[in-house]
């Protein structure tokens, strides 16, 4: 049987919110089998309990945003994009402000928390959403146009396509493909950095958001080049630090899905849409399990490895 997993042990981390510069502790707990990953807002009078959902998503301006009345937990998106790339199903998130810290602004701070947690086996069957029908949500047209859909595949893979008319970027790939069954997560991914321009920074700032981000946590540009002074980390971050986002958004739909995900310009708004629409269409995903872990795509099956 395919297990679901959790972690051993407790992990911790301090940080700072990317867009509320507020310090943040954050704490990783183990979870029973079938609890799902549920935010914790332990600083407020009585603690409150958001699970997550593709419902309980209320604002992707900037970051994706969760909620429950008027808790709230903004810029989930990097931690749940390490859950979804090492495979965890069960986890409790105790945190002590509303927004997750930006760590060094790439899911891989969190990959080496929950590796150092440790992560167990548990004895209930890991539950897929298997895509059978395709999905698809558009907005825009022509040069505006943008988009993102879900096909069934046997395994889960995504592909990302960006549009940044900038020299930094243009001189990188603006089209990145990753199968969860070929590559590792924590190599190919985990480290993609979220990335933004000095000018939409200044007016971000004005508005009272981006008060966290600075160089240790984020690629920044001007009108021409990184100004990172240790440059990119992968040749081409930008993207696959979109492939990054997307497999945070998409895992707030609560189960690993089966599918090949496939955008162009998409961002937290149009992936959590893609959701809602496969929601609203109960005939075009089955949920399954794997008795036999040799039946499952590959990339599923075994506990990630560590570094």
């Amino acid at each position: 049987m395919l297990q679901q997993r959790t972690l051993k042990s407790l992990t911790s981390a301090i940080g700072v919110g990317l867009h509320s510069g507020q310090r943040v502790e954050l704490t990783l707990r183990p979870a029973a089998p079938d609890t799902g990953i549920v935010f914790r807002r332990v600083d407020l009078p009585e603690p409150v309990d958001i699970p997550i959902s593709a419902m309980a998503v209320t604002d992707t301006r900037m970051a994706s945003t969760i909620s429950t009345g008027s808790a709230k937990v903004h810029t989930v998106e990097h931690l749940m994009s390490a859950c979804a790339g090492l495979g965890i199903d069960n986890l409790y998130v105790d945190i002590s402000a509303e927004e997750v810290p930006i760590l060094d602004g790439s899911a891989s701070s969190f990959v080496f928390l929950l590796q150092s947690a440790g992560i167990e086996l548990q004895r209930a069957p890991k539950r897929f959403m298997r895509i059978v029908q395709p999905v698809e949500v558009r907005e825009g047209e022509g040069a505006n146009v943008k988009w993102a859909r879900l096909d069934p595949y046997h395994g889960y893979k995504l592909s990302f396509e960006i549009d940044f008319d900038h020299p930094a970027v243009d001189s990188t790939g603006q089209r990145v493909e990753f199968d969860m069954g070929e590559g590792s997560y924590s190599r190919d991914i985990a480290r993609a950095r979220t990335f933004g321009f000095t000018k939409d920074v200044e007016m971000m700032r004005a508005n009272g958001l981006a008060l966290g981000g600075g160089l240790d946590n984020a690629i920044v540009m001007d009108d021409y080049k990184v100004l990172n002074a240790d440059g990119l980390r992968y040749d081409d971050e930008f993207v696959k630090h979109k492939i990054l986002d997307a497999m945070g958004d998409l895992y707030l739909v609560g189960k690993p899905l089966l599918a090949a995900y496939s955008a162009f310009r998409s961002g937290h708004a149009m992936n959590n849409k893609l959701l809602r629409a496969l929601l609203a269409q109960p005939d075009a995903y089955e949920i399954v399990t794997f008795e036999d872990e040799k039946r499952a795509p590959r990339g599923f099956a075994q506990l990630a490895r560590a570094w």
